[in-house]
């Protein structure tokens, strides 16, 4: 069985201004980034008893990423949400987004891949950087709600489970 090459599992958030008319605005992460890992963070509960046995509990996941570095490029929309909660001070839901992991490796239909959809929160870290560019750290925090679907890398539509292209 043979590796899965990183660049197949890819990641997209969505860079649309919470409130404006239109849909998503989904951009890949990745230039620039050397790695992408969603931390998983479970929240997990060992008991010992008097047997000597252990039993694990595993209840929860505090998912989250960071995205270190992230030069700006003017006219990128994800440069333009990051700096808008930057110079705003942007907070509660106005940071509200959705990220989709696209399964590149999996067999695509119609030009669309196996993918999911996850509530998340942008938290810009930082801003500045050395003279090698202007950059805009930040965290992405999985808030839970996800859906499971398909993307189409070319057109950026994801498509839930169970809904008619074009909804």
């Amino acid at each position: 069985m043979a590796r899965i090459e990183r660049k197949y599992m890819a990641h997209y958030i969505d860079a649309a201004q919470p409130g404006t008319s239109g849909g998503p605005t989904y951009v890949r992460l990745g230039k620039d980034l050397e790695e992408y890992v969603a931390e998983m963070s479970a929240e997990v509960e060992k008991k010992h008893n008097i047997l000597g046995e252990i039993s694990v509990l595993l209840t929860s996941y505090e998912k989250s990423g960071t995205v270190e570095p992230y030069y700006a490029e003017q006219g990128d929309p994800l440069f333009e949400r990051l700096q808008d909660i930057t110079d705003n001070m942007r907070v509660l839901d106005e940071c509200a987004s959705t990220l989709v992991d696209v399964h590149l490796w999996e067999q695509e239909t119609e030009g669309a891949f196996p993918a999911v959809r996850w509530d998340v929160v942008i938290e810009v870290t930082s801003t500045g950087g050395d003279n090698t560019g202007y950059q805009i750290p930040f965290n992405v925090h999985y808030t839970g709600g996800r859906a499971k679907g398909t993307f189409d890398p070319k057109t950026k539509t994801f498509i839930p489970e169970g809904a008619a292209p074009g909804v």
